[in-house]
């Protein structure tokens, strides 16, 4: 990667289709990529069909950039389209992120919180909505956190084992699966891994924050780049007191470095949900969502 960094183009379309029509819908959405020192969102829009309806943009509790969308006329469709362009910097390997302390030396300075980063940094510390801590998850955890281990080694280690040890099944949990179902039935998709790295770190008394995003994937060899095929995507982010928020992805067994575009972070998934909301009417309804990743020369 250059000094430059790498742009990439996303595209993400959301669309419901509703058995009826939807006399009222509100939106809150997370389809804005974060600007921070590794990632600099270069331009966004959002298109929305029907074309009647009224936005407003914020933020939430974590800084996250957000928007609301409210829709009063009659819809039996919803179409959501973000396009968004951003740079990434280089991220450093992890031969350059040598020297972090102890894990149990992280924990201790956390847990004193006497920095404003540790501080912060506390938020990321206990259960929410989607990570319980257990005692089964720190058990899972222990063998990479040996004593006296440094703590990026460990977390990089507990990225692999997670790889090695739970397929990926798009049909073997929902949303709403808890992290012990998660760990008996070693499957899942990366929401799964990247809560259950999260509970194992939490569970030792470590922070850790989730990651909602993208990736680029590579097509087949001799394959054109699909468009529409890709998805959204998450990962962890672990606090380092000597080299700041490290990212980890346990669905592909990495440090993250080049190709993981960020949205938003949080505690868990119910923080940086890419688009929820209700809706009065409707009936039944059906979900298609379409994510392209494309590298800018």
């Amino acid at each position: 990667m250059s000094a430059a960094g790498i742009k990439y183009r996303v595209e993400h379309e959301t669309e419901y289709s509703y058995q009826s029509p939807v006399t009222l819908s509100q939106q809150y959405l997370h389809l804005t990529p974060r600007s921070f020192a590794l990632q600099a969102t270069e331009s966004h829009r959002i298109r929305v069909e029907p074309a009647e309806h009224e936005a407003s943009e914020g933020r939430d509790y974590f800084g996250n950039p957000t928007s609301r969308l409210t829709l009063m006329a009659p819809h039996k469709t919803l179409n959501v389209h973000a396009d968004s362009v951003v740079t990434l910097s280089q991220r450093p390997a992890m031969a350059q992120l040598q020297g972090s302390k102890p894990w149990e030396s992280v924990r201790e300075q956390v847990q004193r919180a006497q920095t404003a980063d540790a501080l912060e940094a506390t938020r990321y510390l206990y259960a929410s909505p989607h990570v319980e801590l257990s005692s089964a998850l720190e058990l899972y955890a222990r063998p990479s956190f040996r004593p006296g281990r440094p703590l990026l080694e460990a977390a990089l280690d507990l990225t692999q084992r997670i790889f090695a040890d739970f397929k990926f099944d798009a049909e073997a949990t929902e949303i709403s699966t808890p992290l012990e179902q998660v760990l008996s039935g070693r499957r899942g998709v990366c929401q799964d891994f990247a809560q259950l790295m999260i509970g194992c770190l939490r569970s030792l008394g470590l922070p850790a924050r989730y990651l909602s995003g993208y990736i680029l994937t590579h097509p087949k060899p001799g394959q054109p780049r699909l468009i529409g095929a890709d998805a959204s995507h998450a990962w962890v982010s672990v606090f380092c007191p000597l080299h700041g928020w490290i990212d980890f992805d346990p669905t592909n067994r990495c440090l993250v470095q080049g190709e993981h575009i960020t949205l938003g972070w949080g505690r868990d998934f119910s923080d940086v949900t890419p688009m929820r909301g209700i809706v009065l009417g409707g009936g039944a309804q059906q979900l298609q969502v379409k994510v392209t990743v494309t590298p800018l020369a």
